[in-house]
């Protein structure tokens, strides 16, 4: 038996059952030693195609080809033992038909060896979704704003403000639901429709900026822990990790550019 098979990781189908019960847990995450380090208090690691600004620099998520979300779901999946690993469909790898999207995923799942994939869109996604589940793939959908679609909404917006705006919202749910998704993720959806979605339909629902009153909680890791330079108003900084590492190369500076840095023969062997 192989270490990994040694140890139990936490399925899809654990996820879908913990609908209404303990609030589950998760983060991103884009490499291997973060993942080690979170996979003892997530339920489930996100690689998000967030990944593209947090990392690559891009201004938005479009950017971001398939080959560099599996690069990243490979690191994730070597760090995390433990957790169930999702990976984010990037915009143009699914959406012009159930086909490519099986296609891509597939490839996602075989390469990354990832538990699940996700994929943008309610209703107009809901053949795809389905297409996706009755062949073994299961899928983590994402409504309310979707990042992909940010031309289209013309900003990173709440949604769900308007009582006008709730019954398309509503429908998505229901659609991705019927489709076979074995959880939701609502992003910047008002509180009060995503805590009617949450009661409504019978998956987890995992809120981004869309209230406690969500099934679990999901946000960028690098937002949590204050090293980004911006971030939603929802986001609580969690720590202060970027004042911390910029502390410790100007400390590093300041020690190199007075000699202070200690020679090889004082330090190669690794510490305990």
């Amino acid at each position: 038996m192989s270490v990994h098979a040694a140890q139990k990781r936490i399925s899809a189908p654990d996820i879908r059952a913990r609908k209404g019960g303990e609030p589950i847990v998760s983060l991103t995450s884009y490499h291997a030693h973060t993942a080690a380090i979170a996979d003892k208090y997530v339920d489930f690691l996100l690689v998000g195609d967030s990944l593209g600004m947090v990392m690559h620099g891009f201004e938005t998520t479009l950017p971001v080809p398939l080959e560099l979300m599996i690069m990243h779901g490979r690191a994730v999946t070597r760090g995390a033992r433990r957790a169930l690993v999702v990976v984010d469909m990037p915009f143009g790898s699914y959406e012009e038909s159930p086909a490519q999207a099986f296609r891509n995923a597939a490839r996602v799942i075989k390469e990354t060896e990832c538990g699940a994939i996700k994929i943008e869109g309610g209703a107009r996604m809901a053949e795809t979704i389905q297409f996706l589940s009755q062949r073994g793939i299961p899928v983590m959908a994402h409504i309310g704003l979707t990042p992909q679609s940010i031309n289209v909404f013309g900003g990173f917006k709440t949604q769900g403000r308007e009582r006008a705006q709730w019954e398309a919202i509503e429908n998505d749910a229901r659609a991705v639901t019927e489709a076979g998704a074995f959880s939701v993720v609502l992003e910047a959806v008002a509180e009060p429709l995503a805590a009617k979605i949450t009661k409504s339909i019978d998956i987890p629902t995992i809120g981004i900026g869309a209230s406690a009153a969500c099934d679990g909680q999901i946000l960028v890791m690098e937002d949590m822990l204050g090293l980004s330079p911006k971030v939603a108003r929802f986001v609580k900084e969690f720590g202060k990790v970027g004042q911390a590492i910029e502390g410790a190369i100007k400390l590093y500076a300041d020690d190199v550019r007075t000699r202070k840095f200690p020679g090889a023969e004082n330090t190669y062997e690794m510490k305990d």
